[in-house]
């Protein structure tokens, strides 16, 4: 009788992807099909010879493999809030997901920062999170005992508000403000941008900075005033629909988390038309160059 070599091969061969399937993983997300696609194609995700494995989880595809000694996740969470929060969830589920690392676009809201430049936030809020008020005819509005703004300034009938939050560690009835970036991927930003080869976008290099607050909300924002509003409050540099979920989850979670994003508008900072349709496509590869390099100082 010969010894059945095949099935010794096929066992050894299920045993091997059992043991990589439990191998740590760095997730690398975008939000919608642009940035999919500057993703996959970065780090060559379609190459058949590239080695990246295909699954899918209720409808969400993630492709999996090995990147400069690094294992890599690649799927999309969003657009928006609650497809970003619920997206990223499950893969925190699923998945052995050590690291959340985002690359993608967004609108530009700081004055000093122009289509094409990359920020990487160190916190992140929602502009949202609000209270919509009834005027109480002396040049006011009816305020909810409840409501407390932290001293923010209002739009209008809109009342900015902390998001109530839930961990083991937080008091019932909780709320914050904002939710903080990772400090140690932060400081792998820091050094990882002085690595990046120069860009240029529209005939003007590409300004890549650390720091400052984006904002996030279940809003297209391409309003010049309601932007003006978004950088007096809160400083910010951005504003997108998914990240403050991002950071959302990773705080409940417990993972660091890192942002990067292109600018691909200005958030009605522009004249005339919003010209995210012509940029999103070469701003997301932008951002997802300045994810690789950061990619590329995390330890192996």
């Amino acid at each position: 009788m010969k010894f059945p070599w095949r099935i010794v091969a096929i066992l050894c061969s299920s045993i091997a992807f059992s043991v990589g399937a439990d191998r740590p993983l760095v997730a690398v997300m975008g939000a919608y099909p642009p940035e999919l696609v500057a993703l996959r194609s970065e780090f060559g995700v379609e190459n058949p010879g590239a080695g990246f494995t295909t699954s899918t989880v209720r409808g969400v595809r993630f492709d999996r493999g090995s990147v400069d000694g690094r294992d890599i996740i690649i799927f999309q969470a969003g657009p928006s809030l609650v497809n970003a929060a619920y997206q990223l969830q499950m893969a925190l589920d699923h998945f052995p997901i050590t690291h959340v690392l985002f690359a993608g676009v967004a609108g530009g809201t700081d004055p000093a920062l122009k289509v094409g430049d990359v920020v990487v936030p160190e916190t992140w809020a929602y502009h949202g999170e609000t209270a919509y008020l009834n005027e109480d005819g002396n040049g006011g509005y009816h305020r909810p005992d409840y409501l407390t703004t932290g001293g923010r300034e209002n739009y209008g009938m809109m009342f900015p508000t902390d998001v109530a939050v839930t961990r083991a560690d937080s008091a019932a009835g909780a709320r914050m403000s904002t939710f903080v970036a990772d400090a140690a991927l932060l400081e792998l930003a820091r050094k990882a941008v002085r690595k990046v080869p120069a860009m240029e976008k529209s005939g003007r290099a590409v300004v890549i900075s650390v720091g400052g607050t984006g904002v996030s909300g279940t809003v297209f924002l391409d309003n010049a005033r309601y932007r003006e509003w978004v950088f007096r409050v809160w400083q910010a540099r951005c504003v997108d629909m998914e990240s403050t979920a991002y950071a959302h989850v990773c705080w409940a979670n417990r993972k660091p988390l890192l942002v990067i994003r292109g600018l691909s508008d200005l958030a009605g900072g522009q004249h005339g038309k919003n010209p995210i349709g012509a940029n999103e496509l070469s701003v997301a590869g932008i951002a997802t160059k300045v994810l690789r390099a950061v990619l590329e100082e995390l330890p192996k």
